[in-house]
């Protein structure tokens, strides 16, 4: 800063340093300002233009030099020369409290809504609402689509649960077609296996998978991995249980499309001897009472409270309720060493498997005397499959389930299970399963909801012998994030949950892992369009 004194001592100039800006002029008046007043004005100007220069290099750091000229750089510096502060703080203070006491009280009744933000800005512009009026609005906005994403969530589990327990048109198709070709193909009714090879049925020395089933697409599917994946193919016999009304269908799919040099064995249910009421009695109550009947195949949505019920809540109670669980296919491998008297050692497997890698190794695990070899389901990370206990399945509010089980038990899978027959035949591992099914029968399903594992994990109790999990990988019917390189490393994928690859439904990224094994030239495919969108 600069003071300039004209020589005639009429005028001062104070201009800063670099000459080219003049910020004052006094002009002095000899006959009214004395010498000592203009000394006065100079030492007060002199004091507080320091201030003024300080507060525009702030300014100027905080952006003001994007400013071309006086007024605009007078707008900035003026509140602050002023001691005015931005009050915007104040105001969001404000509008906060205004949100605490609009949250406490109940939305006036009569409250016409909005449809869209836009609508609501047009009205709050028409209307001029006050900002108590607006935060009303907004609640009972926010609140009305929370409950329309809420139903549409339940709406779509339940679209999700009929869709998974339907059967597809192309299925439903390849069935009748099949059944059809067994009457009128004297080929589809050729015996299984040719009678030179029926004594391998129960030759220890090979490698025997037992599969139950009402699905001949999924069977082809796990018949065709396993033969493929294998190094051993010819030591390989699938004995294939199903019902009667699928019989005749899945004999004519596996006589007319064989997978030689394995050797399959179709019978239905109805073929089994030891299959009497007197043996399953409980299987019998649970398919024909009607209470149960109609907890499974009646109405999931009357009596639930959804208002208290988180949609994934929801979800795991339908799928506990999915029919599949009443059926005697479903119950069949509780009674495997009396169905197969003759064998010591088999595989069994789910129908929603694929087999990725050679199976023949599992027959070599030493099980340690125990019954079931199985992968723990203890033992992951993720929420829906590998994270399950006893908990997760039992009711510990039951006394009779909190006195016996363990809610911190590790469970396991089923799905694909090495079972030691020999063994299993001197436990009571079947007479224990009867009697807690029985139990809970009489307590109107209160100690279990889901099928036929609960049951299974008490009567496996101390039966269980751990196998590394890279055997069985689960979850590919729930969890959508599944890593795609543990799919292809893992020797079995379990397609468990509502999501089968043979539905609709199912996640498109996993299904190829599934659709690779389905034979697309065969004519009953081809005619049944299978899988076509």
């Amino acid at each position: 800063m600069q003071l300039h004194f004209s020589p005639s001592m009429r005028s001062i100039t104070i201009s800063s340093s670099n000459g080219f800006i003049d910020l004052m002029k006094i002009k002095v008046a000899a006959r009214h300002i004395s010498y000592r007043t203009v000394f006065h004005t100079i030492l007060i100007l002199a004091f507080l233009l320091p201030f003024v220069f300080i507060l525009t290099a702030v300014v100027t750091l905080e952006g003001v030099n994007k400013c071309s000229s006086f007024d605009c750089l007078g707008r900035r510096l003026g509140p602050r020369l002023l001691g005015r502060v931005d009050d915007s703080g104040r105001l969001v203070r404000d509008f906060y409290k205004i949100l605490n006491q609009v949250n406490t009280e109940e939305i006036p009744a009569g409250l016409k809504l909005p449809d869209s933000f836009n609508q609501l800005v047009s009205e709050m512009k028409n209307n001029q609402y006050d900002a108590r009026t607006f935060a009303f609005m907004l609640r009972a906005m926010m609140e009305n689509f929370e409950r329309e994403i809420r139903e549409s969530k339940f709406s779509e589990l339940m679209n999700k649960h009929f869709a998974a327990s339907s059967v597809p048109k192309g299925i439903h198709c390849l069935s009748l077609r099949l059944t059809d070709e067994y009457s009128s193909n004297a080929h589809a009714r050729k015996q299984l296996p040719p009678p030179e090879l029926l004594p391998l049925l129960s030759d220890n020395s090979y490698h025997h998978f037992i599969l139950s089933t009402d699905n001949i697409l999924a069977a082809s599917v796990v018949v065709a991995s396993a033969v493929q994946s294998s190094l051993k193919p010819e030591k390989i016999v699938f004995h294939i249980i199903t019902d009667k009304k699928t019989y005749a269908g899945m004999h004519s799919w596996f006589a007319l499309n064989p997978v030689s040099p394995a050797i399959v064995e179709v019978k239905g249910v109805h073929q089994f001897d030891w299959l009497t009421r007197e043996n399953v009695p409980v299987l019998e109550a649970v398919e024909n009472q009607n209470g149960i009947r109609n907890y499974y195949h009646g109405n999931h949505i009357a009596g639930a409270n959804l208002s208290a019920t988180t949609p994934r809540t929801f979800a795991s109670k339908l799928q506990a309720r999915s029919p599949k669980y009443i059926s005697l296919l479903n119950h069949l491998r509780i009674y495997i060493p009396e169905l197969f008297p003759n064998l010591d050692k088999v595989v069994f497997l789910d129908d929603d498997v694929v087999i990725q890698r050679d199976l023949s190794p599992l027959w070599e695990i030493d099980l340690g005397g125990k019954v079931n070899g199985a992968v723990e389901t203890c033992r992951g990370e993720d929420e829906w499959v590998m994270s399950k206990r006893f908990r997760n399945y039992f009711n510990f509010s039951h006394p009779l389930v909190a006195k016996n089980l363990d809610p911190e038990e590790c469970a396991w899978a089923y799905g694909m299970n090495i079972f030691d027959l020999s063994t299993w035949r001197k436990t009571n591992i079947r007479e224990t399963y009867h009697s807690w099914l029985k139990e809970n029968l009489k307590s109107n399903l209160t100690m279990w909801k889901l099928g036929t594992l609960p049951p299974a994990l008490i009567a496996f109790r101390g039966h269980v012998h751990p196998i590394d999990p890279s055997w069985h990988m689960l979850g590919l019917g729930y969890q959508n994030k599944t890593n795609l390189e543990s799919v292809a490393r893992a020797a079995v994928i379990h397609y468990n949950g509502q999501s089968k690859p043979w539905l609709q439904i199912g996640f498109e990224h996993l299904r190829p892992f599934w659709t690779k094994y389905v034979n697309y030239s065969n004519d009953f495919v081809r005619n049944c369009h299978i899988l076509d969108s």
